[in-house]
């Protein structure tokens, strides 16, 4: 399915407010601009919808990702811990997800963004196994969990 395909991710995200539904698609425009021969991999899982850019099929392949929460969005970074973030703008001390919340894509920092994305990019391509892309610029929903625990609207 290519990115235009989006009738299964509006149906995951509707019990979102129409503010996170709203910012989610929008952080998702983003990502699919500067990254239009990646995968988008989505999750409907048990307590988020997630989608990841990748540069495979492959969940470790990804190197960002969009998550809806009942009140926000996170934008993040998978190996987020490899990836510089000179100006601390982003949250997350475990071994490995980094995200910046986004309430308003108003105040999403885009420029920023990007110059972390090109390095979070660059890694994900060094690290495949088969030194090149596979499925190229497709939308793959990978899983949809039977139970699910979502904001109240």
């Amino acid at each position: 399915m290519p990115k235009e395909t989006i009738k299964d991710l509006k149906k995951f995200l509707k019990p979102y407010p129409k503010k996170v539904q709203e910012t989610v698609l929008w952080l998702r425009d983003f990502a699919w601009e500067l990254y239009p021969n990646c995968n988008e991999l989505i999750y409907d899982n048990y307590n988020a919808v997630a989608l990841g850019w990748s540069t495979s099929d492959k969940l470790s392949d990804t190197f960002c990702s969009i998550a809806a929460f009942a009140d926000y969005a996170h934008f993040g970074f998978y190996w987020g811990n490899q990836i510089a973030d000179p100006e601390k703008k982003l949250s997350g001390n475990g071994n490995q997800y980094r995200y910046i919340k986004v309430i308003d894509p108003k105040d999403f920092p885009k420029t920023y963004i990007k110059k972390l994305l090109k390095e979070a990019y660059a890694n994900s391509m060094a690290k495949l196994k088969t030194g090149k892309q596979v499925l190229q610029g497709a939308t793959i929903v990978k899983s949809i969990s039977a139970k699910k625990k979502r904001p109240k609207c």
